[in-house]
């Protein structure tokens, strides 16, 4: 192996303990008899999902995950995934432009080349990337409008799901239609949405079809995007096997709006409408196919994905176009060897991925001299990576006796990159000459492998208080490869980024029933990667979280209260001077990360076939650069949802979105000395009718 190489890390204490648990544990299972993992515990859960697709049964009862299910999916009918999930306490997923987004799951809003790799985004639980090249607008290629369930884990959870799984995860449960339906809706400007479900059985085969269409004119001036999204569905049984094989394609072609400039420009009548870049745009497809077959105690999960993007860099100076695309394949193994009060599964995944990225600029750079010296017109990156993938993980959950458990998971993960320059090495113009004060800021370094090992573990143990309530402390730890772009994407002159993977060290405790969920936490991150001074990318960077959140809902006779909300600080663990001039000092909080977040709702029925539901949703006070010199003050929004069951079969829907027509940024940020924002959309009015064809 050549180039820039990583060792396997020391155990830690956690892993360690992990192992000699899992030792000590299985002894008790030999020679007893089989029984469903977690059965005794299942009515704690408010939405327990029996899919196949989902990672509940892995994760367990200890720590935080929310289930939002197909009747509230269909009842918010979202236009952006953000609709959805930040009905989750802890959550809080920005709007960009048209489909875009940044995320936050118990943590900051990240930005920059590897801020996808904070979180992991499955589908059925497989990742929708591969490790090291994921998108952080990954949400726009999942079908969230159509899915059976949504599963929000809180936290790191790299022990059962691997590396990106650092800050938490988001799974979608893909839809098996069983009924034959279609649904409409109009909004402003031009806004337009189709839904079909179509399901049939034909001797063993049970076969389905989801098809959601979607087009917007945009509210600000050429901002307007069409989507789609098609999932096929196929179950059977073959010698023996229960299959469900599922295809899904997405395609989105949008024109982006940029960034509004200047301090509380959302608020201008007329900012808020413009679009200072035109000329934007993201088009991007996707298309994945697995299967997911089950015999006696094995579960077999082959998958092949597909992806390919072009977008114009508008923030940038220059606005470079970037194409980037990649193809990979895997197998995800699961063993089952549970036995009478011990459960626990054995399992492996591999994966082999073909990737490359090109990274164009047509025009000079106009601006300052600097930034016309440094940033040339022409090619500036054309690389391709090979990577592989090897992981072993463990689940165990054992019971001591009727209410108290222990909770157990292991995952030991290579990862190897195999990085080629398609150009000229080093941080010259295209044609190979040198750019003036200070060089090129577009560096390429030389073809080189890398290689990253890394343990995720978690140890935990839960009570039961009574039937219907549970007590729960787990600790865990997290990690993160660097992505291909923090490697391989550098500027400033570095030739080689000899960065570490992130970890993450957690401690949770927390309370559960039927009505209400209460987590407490604290969380230590090292190895934080970010852009220095210099504009090298470092993994010197270290976080630190404390937290709480609250998750409940009351009934009081047809009405129903909901209540979720947290309060977190999220703050940096050491000095540093970043890139754009910022200095990070101990103690600041980082930028992007609202103390408190929350939402309030109260549904209830008008009548026999009427529903309605009214949610108040809060943003707080939040720091917008990583110097704490920029401030957003936060915001409230009110939106309304009513359903009217006509008939049997047709219903008749009413959102209004922002109805107290409040002025607000979706995001807010600080950069190159200017506030910016995406300002959100004014009051919205949306009319949906859905009809079932059987």
């Amino acid at each position: 192996m050549s180039g820039n190489s990583k060792t396997i890390p020391s155990l830690s204490a956690l892993a360690l303990l992990s192992f000699l648990g899992a030792a000590t544990l299985t002894s008790f299972a030999v020679n007893a008899d089989q029984v469903d993992a977690q059965a005794a515990n299942a009515e704690i859960e408010e939405v327990i999902v029996t899919s196949s697709g989902s990672i509940q049964a892995r994760l367990g009862t200890s720590g935080s995950i929310s289930v939002l299910g197909g009747d509230e999916i269909a009842k918010v009918a979202a236009t952006h995934p953000s609709d959805l999930l930040n009905r989750v306490a802890g959550v809080w997923v920005n709007k960009g432009s048209g489909q875009e987004h940044l995320t936050a799951i118990r943590s900051a809003i990240y930005t920059g080349s590897g801020a996808c790799g904070e979180f992991a985004f499955l589908e059925d639980g497989i990742p929708l990337r591969p490790h090291g090249f994921c998108n952080i607008n990954n949400l726009f290629e999942l079908n969230t409008e159509q899915a059976a369930a949504i599963e929000v884990w809180r936290g790191p959870a790299s022990a059962v799901l691997g590396g990106n799984a650092l800050h938490g995860a988001v799974n979608v449960i893909t839809p098996v239609p069983s009924e034959n339906a279609i649904g409409v809706e109009v909004g402003p400007y031009d806004f337009h949405r189709v839904n079909l479900q179509a399901g049939t059985q034909i001797g063993k085969h049970q076969l389905g079809i989801a098809l959601v269409s979607a087009s917007n004119g945009g509210y600000r001036a050429d901002s307007g995007y069409g989507q789609q999204k098609l999932h096929l569905s196929h179950l059977t049984d073959w010698a023996g096997w229960a299959v469900k094989n599922q295809a899904t394609v997405t395609l989105l072609n949008q024109e982006t709006g940029g960034y509004v400039r200047g301090f509380e420009s959302y608020d201008d009548p007329v900012l808020r409408k413009s679009n200072p870049n035109p000329e934007a745009f993201r088009d991007a497809w996707s298309g994945r196919i697995n299967s997911e077959l089950q015999k006696d105690a094995w579960t077999l999960k082959p998958y092949l994905r597909r992806s390919k993007m072009q977008f114009l860099q508008h923030f940038l100076p220059g606005q470079p176009l970037e194409d980037n695309n990649q193809t990979s394949g895997g197998l995800i193994v699961d063993y089952d060897l549970s036995r009478s009060n011990t459960q626990l599964h054995l399992g492996g995944q591999i994966e082999f991925m073909s990737g490359g990225l090109r990274e164009f600029q047509a025009s000079p750079t106009t601006g300052s001299a600097f930034l016309v010296a440094t940033r040339p017109a022409g090619l500036h990156y054309d690389y391709d990576v090979d990577s592989q993938l090897l992981a072993g993980f463990y689940d165990l959950v054992h019971s001591f006796s009727d209410d108290l458990r222990l909770i157990n998971s292991l995952r030991l993960e290579y990862l190897n990159y195999d990085y080629t320059n398609n150009h000229i090495t080093g941080n010259t113009r295209d044609d190979g000459t040198a750019c003036s004060r200070g060089g090129c800021l577009y560096t390429r370094p030389a073809s080189r492998e890398d290689d990253f090992s890394n343990i995720g573990a978690r140890l935990g143990f839960e009570r039961d208080l009574n039937d219907t309530s549970l007590v729960y402390a787990t600790a865990s730890t997290g990690f993160r490869p660097p992505q291909v772009t923090e490697l391989y994407r550098l500027r400033g002159g570095q030739t080689i980024a000899d960065l570490n993977s992130e970890r993450l060290n957690a401690l949770e405790v927390g309370y559960k029933n039927n009505n209400l969920s209460v987590a407490a936490f604290a969380e230590k991150t090292r190895n934080f990667i970010l852009r220095d001074s210099e504009a090298f990318n470092v993994s010197d960077g270290r976080t630190r979280s404390v937290g709480v959140e609250f998750s409940g809902n009351i009934n009081v006779g047809a009405h129903r209260f909901d209540l979720v909300t947290s309060y977190a600080e999220h703050k940096y663990d050491f000095d540093r001077a970043a890139d754009g001039r910022e200095q990070i000092s101990d103690g600041n909080f980082l930028d992007s990360a609202p103390r408190w977040l929350g939402q309030v709702r109260w549904s209830t029925k008008l009548g026999e076939r009427v529903e309605q539901e009214l949610e108040l949703s809060g943003v707080g006070s939040h720091y917008v650069n990583a110097a704490n010199t920029a401030k957003y003050d936060g915001h409230f929004a009110l939106n309304w949802r009513v359903q009217w069951q006509a008939t049997e079969k047709a219903e008749i829907s009413l959102r209004v979105m922002n109805v107290l027509d409040e002025r607000y940024a979706d995001r807010a940020d600080f950069a190159f000395g200017n506030y910016r924002y995406f300002p959100a959309l004014p009051r919205q009015f949306y009319l949906g009718a859905r009809y079932i064809l059987d």
